[in-house]
């Protein structure tokens, strides 16, 4: 069978620095990135999601929220395994918001461009399909044989990235020294998904979630094969492609595989609100009040993520904080794209959409905008 060819691709560097990772202190710097890998596709997945006008594209509005939040878990569980073994996450940093629209971090920067969005089937198939493609990944052991022989592929997968993560956590097994339970964020999801990491084998546990949330398994797009097949326990790929084929992916009438046999899934664009691609806050006048209102979903987004440094790195606490600027953003967004309900009207016309921006803010001191 020929190889898929994932429009998101992992530049090979991390993978082989990831491979050479001889300390526990090396193995922190691929987890760290890990974690912003995950963080990375909340903020287009989210604008997507938000761009929904109140009332419209119900069942698509849902099944994006359940991958967001599963991402948000992928972020969690990647946080915890780094404090598990010794390491501290970054979160409240300027590098840490990608630069939309850019590649996604460790991407190959020719290969998936991802910007901030409103939703569309166009942008659901090229790009959010793109991001969490299954591929047949390379087993760990064949490709630390085909980097000795000066064979290394072009690229990897993002589930080759997690594998050989376990596969370095076995490696260096002798040498982790797993703590730091207390400082672990254990609340907020289910406990079958998100447990302590407290040795090796709830570490490789923990990733196989994430991997299997991301791309269901080698024989079924749900992520519990064993479990009854429902439109929402869909591996997120096969969630978006459903949404992409406007039918729930269903098993086949003959047995025979899977097809687009299930429930209708309705789109209607006029239920869409015309957000401008990528807004920035520098596209608007300052001291506008779109200006103002952008740079607040900026400010409102970096100290969400200055929170979560914080639940990440002692202070557990924190993410109730998270949580309320949650719900400062959901409430801000609905400005953001519907401004003429803050603002008003423009000669008795609406105003267009300002969008949502994900620029990094400096909120450690406070937050300041004009």
């Amino acid at each position: 069978m020929t190889k898929r060819i994932p429009a998101f691709q992992i530049d090979k560097k991390f993978i082989q620095g990831l491979l050479s990772a001889t300390t526990p202190a090396q193995l922190h710097f691929y987890l760290q990135k890990a974690i912003e890998l995950e963080h990375s596709t909340i903020p287009p997945y989210l604008t997507a999601m938000l761009s929904l006008k109140p009332g419209q594209n119900r069942e698509i509005g849902k099944l994006i929220h359940g991958i967001v939040m599963q991402e948000m878990l992928h972020m969690t569980i990647s946080a915890n395994i780094l404090i598990a073994i010794g390491g501290h996450p970054r979160i409240n940093t300027p590098d840490f918001i990608p630069n939309y629209p850019g590649p996604l971090p460790m991407g190959i920067a020719d290969g998936l461009i991802v910007g901030i969005e409103a939703f569309s089937l166009d942008l659901t198939r090229k790009t959010f399909m793109g991001i969490e493609e299954p591929t047949d990944p390379i087993p760990v052991h064949e490709m630390i044989g085909l980097y000795a022989k000066g064979q290394e592929p072009e690229f990897h997968t993002i589930g080759e990235y997690y594998e050989s993560i376990k596969y370095k956590l076995d490696e260096l097994s002798g040498q982790l020294q797993f703590g730091q339970l207390p400082q672990q964020v254990l609340n907020y999801f289910p406990p079958q998904v998100l447990f302590p990491i407290i040795d090796v084998d709830s570490a490789k546990k923990a990733i196989d979630v994430i991997i299997t949330q991301g791309e269901g398994t080698s024989a079924s797009p749900y992520q519990n094969p064993n479990a009854p097949e429902k439109l929402e326990d869909l591996a997120h790929y096969y969630k978006f492609e459903s949404i992409a084929n406007g039918r729930e992916i269903t098993p086949c009438p003959d047995g025979k595989g899977y097809c687009f046999g299930g429930k209708p899934i309705p789109f209607n664009q006029d239920g869409v609100w015309p957000m401008p691609p990528t807004p920035k806050p520098e596209d608007y006048p300052e001291n506008s009040q779109e200006r103002t209102l952008i740079e607040r979903f900026a400010y409102s987004y970096s100290s969400l993520l200055n929170s979560l440094h914080r639940a990440f790195n002692g202070e557990p606490g924190q993410m109730d904080t998270a949580i309320g600027l949650m719900f400062d953003l959901k409430v801000l967004s609905a400005s953001l794209m519907n401004p003429s309900m803050l603002l008003g009207y423009d000669k008795g016309q609406p105003k267009p959409p300002i969008g949502l921006s994900f620029v990094y803010r400096d909120v450690q001191n406070g937050m300041s905008y004009n």
